[in-house]
Formats: structure tokens, sequence, C-alpha cells
């Protein structure tokens, strides 16, 4: 049985989620433990590691190279609000939208945007993660 706890985070990933809005800061700690539950049920992806990247929250798989990275932010700018991000010079962003077209609003080729306002989609959005943390597998 896999552990589905998310695990504790480091002082400066804490401080990178302290910093954003109440609202962003918990619909975004949603999508960290969707990030951990779906590696968690993907044998091939492994641990993950976290860290900072571009002083957001970020999940690569290190130990396996399964994946590509996988960052946490908030668009100022954006009546969504939150931001899943992954590699631009990646596909994933295009898969995404070809195989959820109605489901999320997009931002360019590099991310999926969350309305901090409503309910996460955690089933199609765990299927987004999936594909991100086995796209190196998967080319």
């Amino acid at each position: 049985m896999t552990d589905r706890r998310s695990p504790p985070m480091q002082a400066d990933v804490v401080a990178a989620f302290a910093a954003f809005p109440e609202r962003v800061r918990a619909r975004l700690l949603e999508a960290r433990d969707l990030i951990f539950e779906t590696a968690a049920d993907i044998e091939s992806v492994g641990p993950l590691t976290e860290t900072l990247k571009w002083g957001e929250p970020a999940y690569l798989t290190e130990a396996t190279r399964s994946g590509s990275t996988i960052r946490l932010g908030w668009f100022r700018s954006s009546e969504r609000e939150c931001a899943v991000l992954f590699n631009c010079r990646t596909t994933l962003v295009d898969d995404f939208r070809s195989q959820f077209p109605g489901v999320f609003a997009y931002e360019k080729n590099r991310a999926i945007l969350l309305n901090a306002r409503e309910v996460l989609p955690k089933a199609p959005l765990s299927a987004c993660l999936g594909m991100a943390l086995t796209y190196h597998r998967r080319r």
C-alpha cells in the first residue's frame, strides 16, 4: 500500500507557499497534494524532488528522470489566478488542450490555469500531471 500523504516541506518551499494570497495558497496546496498522489500511483515515476524554480514550488523526477518539471505559481494578472506550469519546450500543454478542451484555461504552451474560487478538477488534472511525470518515458 502506497503512502498517499504529501511529504513535509523544506523551509524555502513553505515560505514560497506563504507568499501566495490565502485562496491561491489553498488551491495550490491541493494541487501539490495531487502531484504527490499522482506520482505515487505511477510506479515508474519514483520519488519526487520538491524544490524552488524561479521562486516557485517545483516538482522533479530526479531519481528516475521519467518526467518533465511541474511548477506551481500565481498569475497576478489573471482572474484564474493559479497556474500549474510546465516546460514550454514540451508538447504537454498542447496534449492537455487536445484531451481536455473545455475543462481548463491555458496560458500559451506553458500552463494550465485554475480558478482559486472553483473546485479543483482532480481527475483531469491528475491525468495531465501523470502525462508530465512520465513525459520522457513516453517520448
